[in-house]
């Protein structure tokens, strides 16, 4: 997942028609440059999780994308996934190192927290995410995060870190000109009038604009 500038993460939908759906994320994925995508499937069971998994992993995998699966590191070192993302709730990060051993990826969600963010590096995360930064419409989480906890953590970490939560084309630029190493987005992408293709394009070109 490492690159120069700020990237784009996908996030799949929550609930996904997995068969129409491997065909949108086709589309979106050879729209532009994207750097993860995580199957974030709430409350679905072991079974359901593993055919979405057989179905999209290869898709994501072959145009050299990190595939990352939400909630069950367990369930990504199995079934060949690139990595696991645990949230505050799911995991903690050194249970989760653990089971990924050192070589998968990691990421973790650490809401506005410093301390969470820096308990997760020392745990062995790849990277950390902060937010929700916007008001979203695929995932409740709290509201009220600071573009400068962004800044804090470039400029005192090596460690990449994810903004997430409501971000759009029209709102992004704050974000990356924060320091941002990647933007994680659902319905920007999955949700644009346009079509999901469009819509990486103009998340990417928001990208480039606000990077300058």
């Amino acid at each position: 997942m490492a690159g120069d500038g700020c990237q784009l993460y996908l996030i799949t939908p929550p609930r996904p028609e997995i068969k129409s759906f491997a065909d949108s994320l086709a589309r979106a994925l050879d729209a532009g440059e994207v750097a993860a995508v995580q199957l974030r499937l709430k409350d679905a069971d072991d079974d359901t999780i593993r055919r979405a998994i057989d179905a999209l992993r290869p898709i994501v995998q072959s145009r050299n994308v990190a595939f990352l699966l939400n909630d069950r590191p367990d369930i990504a070192r199995a079934t060949n996934c690139d990595g696991a993302h645990v949230g505050q709730e799911d995991m903690n990060a050194a249970a989760a190192r653990k089971i990924l051993g050192g070589k998968l990826t990691l990421g973790v969600t650490c809401h506005a927290s410093r301390d969470l963010a820096m308990q997760a590096g020392e745990d062995g995360a790849d990277y950390v995410a902060f937010g929700a930064f916007f008001p979203s419409t695929t995932k409740d989480a709290a509201l009220g995060v600071e573009t400068d906890i962004l800044t804090w953590w470039s400029e005192m970490m090596e460690l990449p870190c994810v903004a997430i939560g409501g971000i759009t084309a029209q709102n992004c630029a704050p974000l990356v000109q924060a320091g941002a190493d990647f933007l994680a987005v659902s319905n920007a992408v999955w949700g644009f009038e346009g079509g999901e293709a469009a819509g990486v394009r103009e998340m990417l070109r928001a990208i480039e604009a606000a990077q300058g």
